[in-house]
């Protein structure tokens, strides 16, 4: 297999760089920018900002003290409490200002993913058209337009940093680049736990389009490479499984097959939504059980006959593979452990690129980069 590939100079001159970032940032706000003129909602706003006097108090000790140390909507995830406290120093309760946040961190998303997959893949127009379709995406509505979902593009925006501090890391690996990756990593996690799945996500670029597996030693310093990442996910999911016992509605009210047979729904149903968004809703109810048992054969049929596809490929088609285990695998831990939900539109995000509280389904940006990654893959491999 070919030597990584990680592109080290720019093919496009600054100039078209600069257009290309600015049309992003245009898109985004053209499609968002009216969620400034928006109120709260009452449907985890007052949890998150409005009616948490630790949070609308602004940046204070005892504040960060506060996020830091207790669980807040349902999760432990301090930095997404700051961010609601920054905004709330800066704009009060003045629900345009914190609109403006999550469309600011969604447009800086976007952007960087556009530059780490150019990073990655060196195909400069395809990873600007799938920055593209992540970022104005239907499916991208809720996280950006709902203030409650702040973990969600914040999170998203870690994931992509990850991505691109990865990318950076191939080109020349060493200590301190590799510090950059899991600083990333790290904010990512406590932004959203739903980056536990990191550290697998990168051997799967490492296959493609990094192409680092080249032979079974290569494979073994991979596994070990990934292995502080995988100590920060096994933290998180920890401190995660911890909170969630907490929370109201805990999963343990769900038994495990009831959790499976949803899963493979909502893998189904969240492709569905994808490629034709429509008849969305800010929440599923759980069927508690209730789903018919042939739409849960088919569920499983097709998961596998795609799998299976994707595999049988692999060699002349590898994007497909690290495409398709890109959205099986970072939708696993929501759709298993923490799905209360039948489906819903939001971790997104990814990167489209996706556990906070008991309907635990505020998570599109990761799980849509994986979606967008493959509709859009077979363009960036040519």
């Amino acid at each position: 297999m070919p030597a990584p590939r990680v592109s080290t100079k720019s093919q496009q001159p600054r100039i078209v760089w600069l257009a290309i970032s600015v049309a992003l940032a245009a898109v985004v706000f053209l499609v968002f920018g009216k969620a400034i003129h928006y109120p709260f909602i009452n449907f985890d706003d007052q949890e998150y900002v409005f009616g948490r006097p630790e949070i609308t108090s602004g940046v204070t000790l005892p504040g960060i003290g506060w996020a830091l140390t207790h669980v807040h909507g349902g999760n432990w995830h301090p930095l997404t409490s700051l961010s609601h406290m920054v905004d709330c120093q800066l704009y009060g309760l003045q629900a345009g200002g914190h609109h403006f946040t999550n469309i600011c961190l969604h447009t800086l998303a976007a952007l960087v993913l556009f530059v780490a997959l150019r990073e990655m893949t060196g195909a400069f127009w395809r990873a600007a058209f799938v920055a593209a379709l992540f970022a104005i995406h239907p499916l991208r509505v809720e996280s950006v337009v709902w203030i409650a979902e702040r973990k969600d593009v914040l999170s998203g925006l870690f994931f992509a940093l990850t991505l691109l501090a990865y990318a950076w890391y191939v080109r020349q690996r060493s200590i301190a680049r590799y510090w950059w990756v899991l600083a990333a990593c790290g904010l990512g996690l406590i932004s959203k736990p739903m980056l536990v799945t990191t550290p697998v996500v990168f051997l799967l670029l490492d296959y493609w389009p990094l192409r680092r597996m080249t032979e079974l030693p290569a494979l073994r310093r991979l596994v070990i490479e990934k292995i502080p990442l995988l100590a920060l996910s096994v933290a998180s999911a920890i401190a995660t499984l911890l909170t969630q016992k907490k929370a109201l509605g805990s999963i343990e009210e769900l038994p495990l097959s009831w959790r499976l047979e949803n899963a493979l729904v909502s893998y189904v149903t969240y492709m569905w939504q994808t490629f034709w968004p429509a008849r969305l809703a800010v929440f599923y109810p759980h069927t508690d059980g209730r789903l018919p048992a042939w739409e849960i054969f088919l569920a499983a049929i097709f998961l596998i006959s795609l799998t299976g596809l994707a595999w049988m490929m692999r060699r002349r088609r590898p994007y497909l593979i690290t495409g398709w285990l890109w959205f099986l695998i970072i939708f696993a831990p929501d759709r298993t452990y923490f799905g209360r939900c039948l489906g819903s539109k939001r971790f997104g995000r990814i990167f489209t690129l996706s556990a906070a509280n008991p309907c635990g389904e505020r998570d599109r940006c990761s799980h849509g980069i994986g979606l967008d990654y493959i509709s859009a893959s077979r363009s960036l491999a040519r």
